[in-house]
Parts: structure tokens; sequence; C-alpha cells
């Protein structure tokens, strides 16, 4: 099995209760290149969602389903099952690989994070999945 020298970091921290939130914020490097880092925060509410991923940005912007082409209880239910999944594979490291599931995903199904925060995470899932051939629930979209 190759090595994987893709360091994924993961991080949504989530609690408190439904208010407006920021949209991801994507820095530009000085050639112009989108970097490999989207963040969405809210100190108010206490929560960051923080993907580090080689190519998630560009492969975003080029291959992910336009904003609104699902609804916001779609992505929830799709973002359920899959953070249901990749948490137990963090359990399970000498049965998983432990450099691809590193961290556990804290995902309040209660709590209304907005579709953007929804949105980013469902695009992560069908990128992670579709790059390192990983299937973690269901139907997985090829795009």
């Amino acid at each position: 099995m190759k090595t994987i020298i893709t360091t994924l970091l993961l991080i949504v921290f989530f609690c408190s209760c439904n208010a407006s939130k920021e949209f991801p914020s994507q820095k530009q490097t000085t050639n112009d290149r989108v970097s490999d880092t989207i963040r969405i925060a809210n100190d108010e509410l206490e929560y960051e969602v923080v993907i580090i991923d080689p190519g998630f940005s560009s492969w975003l912007a080029s291959r992910a389903f336009p904003r609104n082409y699902h609804s916001q209880s779609y992505l929830e239910n799709k973002n359920r099952l899959w953070v249901d999944e990749w948490n137990r594979r963090v359990l399970q490291p000498y049965r998983y690989n432990p450099n691809l599931y590193e961290m556990t995903i804290s995902y309040d199904q209660i709590t209304d994070y907005g579709y953007e925060v929804n949105y980013l995470i469902y695009n992560y899932f069908i990128y992670f999945q579709n790059t390192y051939k990983q299937k973690l629930f269901g139907y997985v979209p090829t795009r």
C-alpha cells in the first residue's frame, strides 16, 4: 500500500444554537492560486471547520456540484451518515488507515449549521472518498 504523504486535517468543533455564519475564506497566495485550506469559523457559536487537503480547493472550484443543487436537508442527512462512519473508522486504527482517519468529527445532529457548512463538508466527503478510494456509506458521486 502506498504511503500517503497528504496531511489531512478536518476539525469540526460545533456547539451552541442556530445563527448566521461566516462563509469560508479561501486565502490567495502570491501567484493567485487558491490555497489548500478552507476555513469556516464563528467565534460567537464556538465552532470551526478547517479542511486542509492538497487539491480540495481546486476540486471544489472545478468538479463539485454547484451551491443549491442539493437541499440543506439532503446535505445534512448525507453528512450524518458519513460523519458516523468516519468516526467509527477513527476508532479502529488497525482496520482502517490511521493516516486517513486521524481524528473524530464532532457534528451535532440537532444544531443547524446552515447551508454553507453542510455544503463544504458534503463536498469534502465526496472528494475524500473518490481521491482515496474509500467508501463511507451509500452512493458516492464520481464528479
